[in-house]
């Protein structure tokens, strides 16, 4: 098939769909706003075409609809599938593709429409337009359900679960680490999770456990707006030394940061986190996670049996399983064991690939008929 991805060409997301559908044999060109291709473009198969239009987003979501529809009609795709429902599903709708798959991915449906009247109208229009909806997860097509009621595809973003698997040669011997691999940015809770970690060393230090107290370590891998105002409330509590900001790592070195965990930890605090992709990662490399009660972790990770779910910006339950994490062993153990069991069973990467291409071919067939 001719596929066409809509979206901004910098994301890591984007580029794994279009990889992979190149790798099943199809025709791949994605489209883009002029500053959307900033980063990642290394990371495509050499025979992803990449279009990029003449006007930067947000204004080249409006401004941009006439070339697209000229490239549209000059390309003949059999297959477009537009990603995020707000910018480009608005492009999409502009340039009148309504024969397209909207892929809805989350703050677009949680958050940007409750920003205004407008914004509201907006994104029920996009949903509204095209032919075929998809949602990563349940939770999300269903907050996208109170926005306009339709069938949407439940297309999963899982992990390759050939890279994503438990490795025995990470772990440091004398340290247990917690660790966080997200955007340094106020949504995902970064601080509580940090507060708990404070939390939960006092304890140990107060049960006279200065042993285990010792050999406990934060690390916090990503980069974002907070980076100086989380490294700011790590030095007041004098915690420099036990909690590190070791900044970004490239996606190819995220197997080996995770099997260096003895526990992952997600603590967002916004429902747009409608999709664990990082929790899933740790899961498939057999680490137990902990995480808040937003939408997305609470699909994905099973409550005592995969994880341990806090309500969001509760620091003392965070504090509270971490501390059960770190001293049952027994626990933690089988909880990893089932982790990469619901991993491959439900995320695994090619199924997923499997699923969206199934869509696929509904939709050119449907095109021709």
């Amino acid at each position: 098939m001719k596929i066409c991805f809509i979206s901004a060409a910098k994301s890591i997301h984007i580029v794994r769909w279009a990889n992979a559908m190149v790798k099943r044999g199809h025709e791949v060109t994605v489209i883009t706003c002029a500053n959307d291709t900033d980063e990642n473009l290394s990371l495509y198969e050499r025979s992803v075409r990449i279009f990029t239009l003449k006007y930067r987003a947000p204004l080249g979501y409006y401004l941009n609809a006439r070339q697209l529809k000229k490239i549209a009609k000059r390309e003949r795709f059999d297959v477009i599938n537009i990603h995020y429902a707000s910018g480009y599903g608005t492009l999409g709708r502009r340039a009148k593709l309504k024969h397209a798959l909207l892929n809805i991915w989350g703050s677009d449906v949680y958050d940007f429409p409750y920003q205004s009247s407008f914004k509201m109208q907006l994104i029920r229009k996009n949903l509204r337009y095209y032919d075929f909806a998809a949602s990563t997860s349940h939770c999300m097509a269903r907050q996208a359900e109170k926005l306009y009621a339709r069938d949407y595809e439940i297309t999963p973003f899982g992990v390759d679960t050939e890279l994503f698997r438990p490795l025995t040669d990470c772990k440091p011997k004398d340290k247990i680490i917690f660790g966080i691999v997200k955007t340094l940015s106020p949504k995902y809770g970064i601080a509580d999770t940090i507060e708990a970690f404070v939390k939960l060393n006092k304890r140990l230090i107060s049960e006279e456990n200065l042993q285990l107290s010792q050999k406990l370590f934060l690390e916090i891998y990503g980069k974002g707006e907070l980076k100086d105002e989380l490294q700011t409330l790590i030095d007041g509590y004098g915690m420099h030394d036990k909690i590190k900001l070791c900044g970004y790592v490239d996606n190819h070195m995220l197997p080996r940061i995770y099997n260096r965990f003895t526990f992952n930890n997600s603590n967002s605090i916004s429902d747009s986190e409608s999709f664990g992709v990082a929790a899933v990662e740790a899961m498939a490399c057999g680490i137990p996670v902990q995480v808040s009660d937003a939408e997305g972790f609470a699909e994905v990770v099973e409550d005592g049996v995969t994880g341990l779910i806090a309500p969001k910006g509760d620091v003392d339950k965070i504090a509270e399983n971490m501390y059960r994490l770190l001293t049952d062993e027994p626990l933690r153990n089988r909880m990893g064991q089932s982790a990469v069991e619901r991993v491959r069973q439900l995320y695994d990467w090619e199924k997923n690939v499997d699923t969206m291409e199934e869509i696929y071919r509904r939709m050119a067939e449907r095109r021709f008929d």
